[in-house]
């Protein structure tokens, strides 16, 4: 059966931790797996923009074997002159895999549907699943074992960040904490799934309205832009907002348990989180955003060769 990897919990927790122990390995010999070889094709759809994302898969599936075709808005008749199905039934008769970075989570489901070959999920409007395996292969790097670790995020507690660190952080044993104000914490079902998900693995999920108490006793806070792409910033982005106390500054970096800081970028100075800490010694933004290469390769490989 193809394997996908279209949210967080499409991975079991046993398989994330493969996953992970694979991109350790990945990292320390970069071209020990060539499950593309040949070289084989690796389609990258781009219906949004993007640095990290397009610059690790292509250098990734170029490391595996294989040779990445970019596919940028506007190139393809996807979604516009022909169907997702139609489009994942000829593709998958091409290429070996599809990654898409996309809006509608739905669209992602129905390209699984009908594709044969691995479709990966590099960024939905409800989740960025690959964006979590390399936040945890850096957890891991600074802080160890990412089991019972607590990690709270701050900001918009709705958003596709907030979702994944929820269900992604929980499948690795996690205690997450989502900081966010009241309107913009996760949806009922988000939590729903969290704790069933957290019964299993030992984890748990807290949502709060109070910076401070999420910040006690933390080992990782991380935050994210406060108007995610295609949102309209009106009232997210002014001296009003009420994303503004959950500012991840100084104050609250040392409420945490030396806690490290990770933000998936591009981060806005003085707006979600300050120079100070982004620049500082506990962040360590630049080696998360190099796990991105390590950990989609990990993924790749793992789907690629089930």
């Amino acid at each position: 059966m193809t394997r996908h990897f279209l949210k967080d919990t499409d991975l079991s927790p046993a398989e994330q931790a493969e996953v992970l122990d694979l991109a350790v390995e990945l990292k320390a010999a970069p071209y020990s797996r060539t499950p593309l070889a040949g070289p084989q094709t690796a389609a990258v759809i781009f219906d949004k923009t993007s640095t990290r994302t397009r610059v690790s898969f292509a250098a990734g599936i170029a490391a595996l074997g294989g040779q990445p075709l970019i596919i940028n808005p506007g190139e393809a008749q996807l979604g516009h002159k022909e169907s997702i199905a139609d489009t994942a039934q000829v593709m998958s008769r091409m290429v070996s895999t599809i990654i898409w970075r996309t809006y509608a989570q739905s669209g992602l489901e129905e390209m699984a549907e009908y594709s044969s070959v691995p479709v990966i999920n590099s960024l939905s409007d409800d989740f960025h699943p690959c964006q979590i395996l390399a936040d945890l292969l850096t957890i891991r790097e600074h802080r160890g074992d990412v089991k019972g670790q607590t990690m709270t995020y701050y900001g918009d507690g709705a958003n596709n960040m907030a979702n994944s660190y929820a269900l992604g952080g929980v499948t690795a044993g996690m205690h997450v904490r989502i900081a966010a104000p009241e309107g913009f914490q996760p949806d009922a079902a988000i939590v729903a799934e969290a704790e069933a998900l957290a019964a299993q693995t030992g984890g748990s999920l807290t949502v709060t309205d109070d910076p401070v108490a999420a910040a006690h006793g933390a080992d990782v806070l991380v935050t994210d832009t406060w108007v995610s792409m295609g949102q309209d910033a009106a009232g997210r982005d002014d001296e009003a907002s009420p994303f503004t106390k959950f500012q991840v500054n100084q104050e609250l970096m040392n409420h945490g348990n030396d806690a490290i800081f990770l933000h998936c970028l591009p981060a806005y100075r003085g707006k979600e989180v300050t120079a100070e800490v982004i620049d500082g010694p506990a962040s360590v933004v630049f080696d998360e955003a190099e796990n991105r290469l390590h950990a989609q390769k990990a993924l790749m490989t793992f789907l690629l060769e089930r």
